[in-house]
């Protein structure tokens, strides 16, 4: 089978490696990828929200299957368009895909089928804004409506900060993206990653996951992309699990069908569990990034043959094997991301670290200039590490990073310890 996937980022490279792994596999395309995932694909040198133009790549090259990574294409159409070119793609069409380009749909979609999620207001205008925000006092957390590579949220600790933040915000920090704002209230509690593939209203759960999304240790700072993701997440017992798929996950499903925007890809519920229960803080249609890394890490089934059964309407066949081994991701990223950070510098010593055979570095904003590896990008590589233990791969994933190098390298050395935490106390 031809197989294309479609990004560039880390996410993309660790589908790619697990596809790579599959025996149906015969060749794999990425658009436009990175410095990692050209090693394993070749390079397509199309954006990959160059929709007409990946179209006609895919049909000329006869393209058996597209996997698509980011969200920017699915909520452009990306789906609508190769299946009405008669191409089979994995992923959800532009009328599912708004769940995650309009936290507006989604808050008010939350709301309609009781999905447990923070209470909330959307507002276009700034004085409505911060008469909710005076109202309502802070912590308070501030979301753009829109698409922002996972920046579009500030969790505001002071009214100062919170009022700058909507003026921020309306004067068109994220250009179209800002033009609506939802505020909600800050829950207290610890995030949790929860994917499924689905198809209708059917799923198959992926590895539980946990993300940090703040810059710094501590989850202090602004939020990020994603700073590090381990799994399993021991926040998620099989107690817990029972009322994510019961009380979410099933009822966003059915809700979406009966709007008639039914899901066919990947759903992520990002969640926090805390004093308020499980609660909602946003769905994404597609694999979350860091949280691939490491899931990608303990898959041990065929992810090609996965997805093209759920396109084949297959999903009840459809059981992944697990590895009982921890895995986790930590983000090496550019001096001053998530705000202003320079590109251009040497990346050294990542064939170092991989002579363990439980690392596996994944670029992320990386490329080739004159033969050498150089940062391309704010995350510029998810290194993961897999252990028998959490603190085990901790301990590794660290010591591989010692050997890697790029001038102004940032990365958060708590990955981890929260779920350490966690275990320690169950085994008191």
């Amino acid at each position: 089978m031809k197989v294309l996937v479609v990004g560039n980022g880390g996410r993309e490279h660790a589908l790619a490696w697990k596809i790579k792994q599959s025996p149906l596999l015969t060749k794999l395309y990425a658009a436009r990828g990175n410095a990692g995932i050209w090693q394993i694909a070749e390079k397509v040198d199309i954006s990959p929200t160059d929709v007409e133009k990946l179209v006609d790549f895919a049909r000329k090259e006869k393209i058996d299957l597209t996997v698509v990574g980011p969200e920017q294409p699915l909520s452009e159409g990306i789906v609508d368009a190769f299946e009405q070119a008669g191409l089979r793609i994995f992923g959800h069409k532009k009328n599912a895909a708004i769940l995650e380009a309009s936290k507006v749909f989604a808050k008010n979609f939350m709301k309609k089928y009781g999905i447990p999620t923070a209470f909330y207001e959307t507002f276009d205008n700034e004085k409505d804004a911060v008469d909710f925000i005076k109202k309502m006092g802070t912590p308070i957390v501030i979301k753009a409506d829109g698409l922002a590579a996972g920046k579009g949220v500030v969790i505001a600790n002071t009214e100062k900060e919170a009022i700058e933040t909507v003026k921020d915000m309306f004067g068109g920090r994220f250009g179209e993206a800002s033009k609506r704002i939802v505020i909600e209230e800050f829950l207290e509690g610890e995030e949790a990653s929860y994917i499924a593939m689905v198809d209708g209203e059917k799923l198959v759960p992926m590895a539980t996951s946990q993300d940090h999304k703040r810059v710094f240790d501590g989850d202090k700072g602004p939020n990020t992309g994603g700073m590090g993701a381990y799994s399993p997440a021991p926040v998620i017992t099989p107690e817990i699990e029972k009322q994510i798929l019961e009380k979410i996950m099933y009822p966003t499903l059915k809700g979406m069908k009966a709007e008639g925007r039914q899901m066919r890809g990947f759903l992520y519920a990002g969640l926090m569990i805390g004093p308020k229960g499980i609660n909602v803080l946003e769905f994404n249609v597609r694999m979350g990034d860091p949280e691939t890394q490491p899931i990608m890490r303990r898959l041990e089934s065929d992810l090609l043959q996965h997805m093209l059964d759920i396109l084949d309407g297959k999903i009840d066949s459809v059981q992944p094997e697990w590895s009982n081994r921890w895995s986790i991701g930590v983000v090496m990223a550019s001096k001053g991301y998530p705000g202003k950070y320079e590109k251009g510098f040497e990346i050294t010593g990542i064939e170092k670290a991989e002579e363990d055979p439980d690392i596996v570095v994944f670029h992320a904003g990386t490329d080739l200039k004159d033969g050498k590896l150089i940062t391309a990008g704010g995350r510029v590589l998810t290194v993961t590490a897999v252990g028998n233990t959490l603190m085990e791969a901790k301990e590794k994933v660290y010591k591989a990073i010692d050997k890697i190098h790029f001038e102004g390298a940032h990365y958060r050395k708590d990955i981890g310890d929260k779920g350490i935490k966690r275990i320690l106390k169950q085994d008191l």
